[in-house]
C-alpha cells in the first residue's frame, strides 16, 4: 500500500512563503508522475502542479510563476515552494500519485494553507 503524507502548509501572510511536502511511502516505483490540487471554501478543485517521472513540470494557469514543484527520487518526496502568496491561495491542498498501470490515482490527506494578514 502506498501512502502520502503532506507536510508544511499554515498561515502566511500575503506576499510570504510556504513549502510543501509530500512523502510516498509504501512499494512506490519510479514511473509515476506527481502532484498537486487545491480546493477553498467557495472554490472547485483546480490543478496546481504536476510533476513527471522525468521531471517535466506543468502549472496551473494561476499560478504565473509563482510557484515551483519538485521531486526527490530518493526520498520519494514532491515539494511545492511557493511564494508571492496571495488571500485567493488559501484551502486544502491534497498530493496525489498517478500510477503508470491506470489504477485510481492515491491521495493525501491534504494540508491547510491559510493566507491572511
Amino acid at each position: 500500500q502506498v501512502q502520502l503524507v503532506e507536510s508544511g502548509g499554515g498561515l502566511a501572510q500575503p506576499g510570504g512563503s510556504l513549502r510543501l511536502s509530500c512523502a510516498a511511502s509504501g512499494n512506490t516505483f519510479s514511473h509515476y508522475a506527481m502532484g498537486w490540487y487545491r480546493q477553498g471554501t467557495k472554490t472547485q478543485r483546480e490543478l496546481v502542479a504536476t510533476i513527471t517521472s522525468g521531471g517535466s513540470q506543468h502549472y496551473g494557469d494561476f499560478v504565473k510563476g509563482r510557484f515551483t514543484i519538485s521531486r526527490d527520487h530518493v526520498d520519494n518526496t514532491v515539494y511545492l515552494q511557493m511564494g508571492g502568496l496571495e488571500p485567493e491561495d488559501t484551502g486544502v491542498y491534497r498530493c496525489y500519485l498517478d500510477p503508470p498501470d491506470g489504477t485510481p490515482w492515491i491521495w493525501g490527506q491534504g494540508t491547510q494553507v491559510t493566507v491572511s494578514s
